[in-house]
């Protein structure tokens, strides 16, 4: 799934698949699948790698790979801070409700998510830091759709701003995301273009940097128009 952020585009690459219900993947075989990928990517842009295995986390940024994005926030694998901390990766630290995506939607509680996600993230960054990774190289991510109900991932949108108070870019991953299905009554995921560019831009006005989206082209003509309307003034569109 692509990254859009301000400047070149980035590509996320995973070979393990977290929606809910989905079955793990070994280190091996995750391996196996991702790194041609990775290495081929690599050559054209910027390249992040999915994966809660410290092992793929070395093999794909020897591959060349920059970034790592877990949505275990590093929690999954007990040597992934460290593999991080020796290349001296950008990772991304996404909250998830517990470890393991089979169960993580099996009746989400929280007495107030917004505050719970901005403590656990506070916490893993915390935790990062005093093992050697600085806070500049950390994006958090409140993980929309990880163990959250339509009523959770709502809540996140709208508090996005307590997070900024980390020091960390925060990065949104709502892109056709099954909650914006039972907002906009599609259920087709492949036709939740429109809703997914009103959750990009509802992310962008409350401080997200970092949007994960599937339709590229789309959501960066939108965040454009946005941005303008915002400001008061166009920026130049690239050549092409």
């Amino acid at each position: 799934m692509p990254c859009w952020r301000p400047g070149p585009t980035s590509w996320i690459s995973a070979a393990e698949s977290t929606r809910p219900g989905a079955t793990p993947v070994g280190p091996e075989e995750e391996a196996r699948r991702i790194l041609p990928v990775v290495r081929e990517l690599a050559r054209a842009a910027p390249v992040s790698v999915d994966t809660r295995n410290a092992a793929t986390m070395e093999a794909a940024l020897e591959a060349g790979a920059e970034i790592v994005n877990d949505i275990s926030a590093l929690r999954h694998d007990g040597t992934a801070l460290g593999v991080i901390a020796r290349h001296r990766a950008p990772v991304v630290l996404m909250h998830m409700l517990g470890t393991d995506p089979r169960t993580m939607q099996r009746d989400p509680q929280y007495r107030d998510v917004a505050l719970e996600v901005a403590r656990f993230l506070r916490d893993r960054v915390e935790t990062a830091e005093r093992l050697g990774i600085p806070r500049s190289r950390i994006t958090i991510d409140p993980g929309i759709g990880f163990g959250k109900t339509l009523t959770h991932n709502l809540a996140l949108l709208d508090r996005l701003p307590l997070l900024a108070g980390l020091g960390c870019r925060i990065l949104v991953g709502a892109s056709r995301k099954g909650f914006l299905g039972r907002i906009s009554g599609e259920p087709a995921a492949e036709q939740r273009v429109p809703a997914s560019i009103a959750a990009a831009l509802a992310a962008t006005a409350r401080g997200a940097a970092i949007l994960r989206v599937h339709d590229v082209a789309e959501t960066v003509q939108a965040l454009r128009v946005w941005g303008a309307c915002a400001s008061g003034e166009a920026a130049p569109a690239p050549p092409g």
